[in-house]
């Protein structure tokens, strides 16, 4: 019986992780080494589209390609530093690239306080990217993603090899707390409570639709509690690892789960999922950037959707979100304006 239940588990196996030419992608992570990068490399060494992992980070990055190579996954990993030309090699080739590099936030730091020290890191890689791979999907996880995507954007846009349709912020964490919190609240399986959460990545630029979720009829005090957790979740984990870190393996899990989605869809399998992209919603306001529903496809950001219908109280969280989002916006367009 023992090794009958090996065999089947060895069959499921390969046919889990069975790669064919259709579906054989590089993919890079740039700050492999770090808190989120080290989990998220493990979790897209476990992705049967992934054939060629490529971790870079300025230290650490060819320890970390060396342990999850051992992963029995049919795909390499490589891992690579500043020096010999590490970057470009990273890079070459690469269909999808994620960018988890920065530091992390500290207890009574905002997403806001990181960005004079990530604002750089992430000019630097984009510059590497848009030479190397500016073809490339790129998905910006270094906070603030509400300032660091335009940074990225205004990068490509001075290299002459923006494609607005192939950036992406990744909001799928604000996506994932939404739906546990919310099963949280009703006693409900968190795999079947599809929240919709759109705006931005901090703080109150971030809007659950909990009226276009299963449960509308939450509503008083337990829909406030549950909207400014789903809004400041992250500081729970801020708060509880005391220093030490912040919101490292939700996140990987979250960067994993819409790097799959993206490598579905260029696959040929459509996928809808919310992400900060270059939307035309509120481009008339001023703000160049929202996350909504995006169908994903083989190029990238193929239909963004509206908002659809939303009640006063989302309204008026909307109204706010925009207030805050075109100032973080602005902020990554004059950082590269500023300093190029």
């Amino acid at each position: 019986m023992v090794f009958l239940a090996r065999n089947v588990f060895a069959q499921v196996q390969r046919r889990a992780f069975s790669s064919t030419a259709a579906n054989a992608y590089k993919v890079a992570v740039l700050g492999a080494a770090g808190g989120i990068g080290q989990p998220l490399s493990l979790l897209l060494k476990l992705n049967d589209k992934v054939t060629d992992l490529s971790l870079y980070d300025l230290r650490g990055a060819p320890g970390v390609a060396a342990d999850v190579s051992h992963v029995p996954t049919n795909s390499t990993v490589k891992g690579y530093l500043p020096d010999n030309g590490g970057l470009e090699k990273a890079l070459t080739g690469a269909e999808v690239i994620l960018i988890p590099a920065g530091v992390p936030r500290k207890p009574g730091m905002t997403r806001d306080d990181l960005f004079n020290t990530n604002a750089s890191i992430v000019r630097d890689l984009a510059k590497a990217a848009a030479e190397y791979a500016p073809k490339a999907f790129i998905l910006v996880i270094a906070n603030p993603v509400n300032s660091t995507v335009p940074i990225v954007a205004e990068v490509y846009k001075s290299k002459g090899v923006y494609d607005p349709k192939r950036l992406f912020g990744v909001t799928t964490l604000d996506v994932l707390r939404a739906s546990r919190f919310i099963s949280e609240v009703k006693g409900t399986d968190p795999n079947d409570e599809p929240v919709t959460v759109v705006g931005g990545h901090s703080g109150v630029t971030i809007v659950p639709l909990l009226s276009q979720s299963k449960h509308p009829d939450i509503e008083g005090e337990t829909r406030d509690a549950l909207v400014h957790r789903i809004q400041f979740g992250g500081d729970e984990v801020v708060k509880a690892k005391d220093g030490a870190g912040s919101a490292t393996l939700s996140m990987a899990q979250a960067a994993a789960r819409f790097a799959n989605s993206l490598l579905s869809s260029i696959s040929g399998t459509t996928v809808t999922e919310p992400t900060f992209v270059d939307s035309p919603l509120f481009k008339d306001e001023g703000i160049e950037f929202f996350s909504s529903q995006v169908t994903l496809g083989p190029s990238g950001a193929e239909e963004i959707h509206p908002l659809g219908k939303l009640n006063e109280y989302e309204e008026k969280l909307i109204e706010a979100a925009k207030v805050d989002l075109k100032k973080n916006i602005a902020k990554g367009v004059q950082f590269v304006a500023e300093n190029p």
